[in-house]
Formats: structure tokens, sequence, C-alpha cells
């Protein structure tokens, strides 16, 4: 089982020792202590399933294809992973903000949402959820920092103009053809509170090579792991790791809200001047051809959004697929 972090724990020290061990040698923990209420946890599930229970040509109304921002409903079978067909239905969720005139690659990532006009409800309880759980990471980020032996406020300057949130709204229904419910990969951006409902299973992390870990939903608390910009801050002592979904049993479904805390766009992660002690176990950001990390948020965050979504990269951005993708 994964460890289990109170933020309520009153000796701070220890704490943070623990933060460090568990995303040093697991990249993903349990978070209780949080103080996310849980009516708001409810509410929030509760108008996901509503949304998921809409009409298709409700929620085709605000079709992912419709946005270059790479907002909107994907329906199912309409994001890849490695290549391969995720079978999951999504709303993707941003900050909203102006269009950039004349903006070219990842800077044409900001702009506005695409937002349900059969649900009204769903805009207000995702914009109150994006301000409640930017609270919670950006604590998170202050006790790393510190755990890692550099200032509280480290990361704040990375956050502080136009940071580039990712809400995702996701529901995996079961699927005999196809068990991916999405594939194999590490999330591009800092951190991610990962809600899922009580008593669902599908969530796998790769604790060793080819070594997956079942991680069921504990209550009360949230999932979380670290992105790939926090591997490339700390020169790999903390290490994002690989994550996959299984699809559920036929005939059963599966709600998934995962919330990435980004930077801005043009932001790129302050590099962590290690300890001696912890230097010495920075295993390095993971080289991989397929798969390069950059300490860019944005250029990150174009490398995901353009492999996953290759019809929306193709229609708005003139970026042809060049063959099955080889990482997500």
């Amino acid at each position: 089982m994964l460890p289990v972090l109170d933020l309520t724990d009153a000796d701070t020290a220890q704490f943070r020792a623990a933060l460090l061990a568990a995303t040093h040698e697991a990249g993903f923990f349990y978070l209780t202590g949080h103080g996310v209420p849980q009516r708001q946890i409810d509410d929030l599930l509760a108008v996901a399933r509503r949304f998921f229970a809409l009409p298709q040509e409700a929620k085709q109304e605000i079709s992912q294809l419709r946005s270059p921002q790479f907002r909107g409903y994907s329906r199912l079978g309409g994001e890849l992973t490695n290549g391969a067909v995720d079978w999951r239905e999504q709303m993707d969720i941003g900050p909203k903000r102006p269009v950039i005139p004349g903006a070219e690659g990842y800077r044409r990532l900001q702009g506005p949402n695409l937002w349900p006009s059969a649900l009204p409800e769903f805009r207000a309880a995702l914009q109150d959820w994006d301000a409640t759980l930017a609270a919670v990471g950006r604590r998170l980020l202050g006790h790393w920092a510190v755990a890692l032996g550099a200032e509280e406020d480290l990361f704040d300057a990375a956050f502080a103009d136009r940071p580039a949130t990712l809400i995702k709204v996701v529901r995996y229904p079961g699927n005999v053809e196809n068990p991916q419910g999405v594939g194999a990969h590490k999330d591009s951006g800092v951190l991610t509170l990962l809600l899922v409902e009580p008593e669902s299973q599908g969530l796998q992390v790769e604790i060793e090579p080819d070594r997956w870990l079942d991680v069921p939903p504990l209550p009360g608390a949230f999932i979380v792991n670290i992105g790939e910009l926090l591997e490339v801050a700390t020169n790999g002592y903390l290490r994002a790791t690989r994550h996959r979904v299984i699809a559920p049993e036929p005939g059963t479904d599966r709600i998934s809200i995962p919330y990435f805390l980004n930077p801005g766009l043009d932001a790129r992660i302050p590099i962590v001047d290690l300890p001696p002690e912890l230097a010495a176990h920075a295993r390095g950001v993971e080289a991989d051809p397929d798969n390069p990390i950059f300490d860019n948020y944005g250029a990150n965050a174009w490398k995901s959004r353009t492999r996953a979504h290759p019809d929306v990269a193709e229609l708005h951005h003139g970026i042809a697929p060049k063959g099955p993708a080889a990482a997500y």
C-alpha cells in the first residue's frame, strides 16, 4: 500500500520527512487532513455523474474538436496514450484567459473553456474545485521546498503569473475488448491531486519496472503524485512515476477527477540546490528519446496534448501524425 500522509500532522518536520521519502521512493501517496469538505467532494462527484448522463448530443455540443486549446468534451475512444486508444470519456477544463494574439506552439493552449449549456451548475462546481485544490497543492509545494533544503517560497515565482492548471473529469466505462482505461504514462506538470469514487478500482502505479501496484481509493484521502517538472527540479531525486488505469468490469463504470497543479505556460521550474545527503541519491532526469522532458511547463504540456489528441492537433494546429505516438 502507498504511504498515507496527514497534512494536519502537528509534527511538521515529520510530515516533511515522510513527504520526501514517499515521493523519492514511490512518487505517489495518499493525502488526508487536506481540509476539503466532504460535502464539496460529494457534490462534485454527483455533478460529474449528471454531466456524463447527458444525451450525447449535449456533450458533443462542447466537443474538444471545437477548441484549439484542447478544452471541452472528448468522446469515448477520443484520446490516445502510447499510440493506443484510451477507453474513457472526459471533460478538460483550464483557466479562462484571453487567447494570445499571434500565439504559436504551446502559447495556443491559453484561451476559453467550453461548458455544457444543459448543466449550468457544472461550471460553478469546477471553478470552486479549482480554487480549493490550488490552495492544497501550494501548501504541499511549500513543504517540499523546505524538505529539499530550500526556502518555503522556492516555487512561488513559477506560479505567480497565470498558472496553467488543468482539471479532467473522467468516466471509465467497462469494456471487454479494450482493457486500457488510460495507458501507462507520467504527468507532465508539477503535481496531481486525484479524486476517485469510493470503492472503485483500476488505478495502478509502476513501483518497479513492470511491477504494478493497485491503488484503490482511501476514504477521505486524495491520491497525490508528482509530475515531470518536480523530477527536473530535483535532478531525479524525486521521480515522476508511470501509472495507468485498467478499465472496470463490463456493466460498471468509474468516475475520476484529477487536478493538475501547473505553473504558467512560460514558467521554468527552479532547479533545487540539493544538500549533499540528497544530491548523492539524485538519479538524474530520466532520459527517454521518445519522451523528452522539458523544464518549461508549456513545452511539456504541448508535447502531451498534441500526442494525446492528434485529431485536435491536426485540425487546429496543422500537426499531422508521423505514425503512432511512442509515448503519451
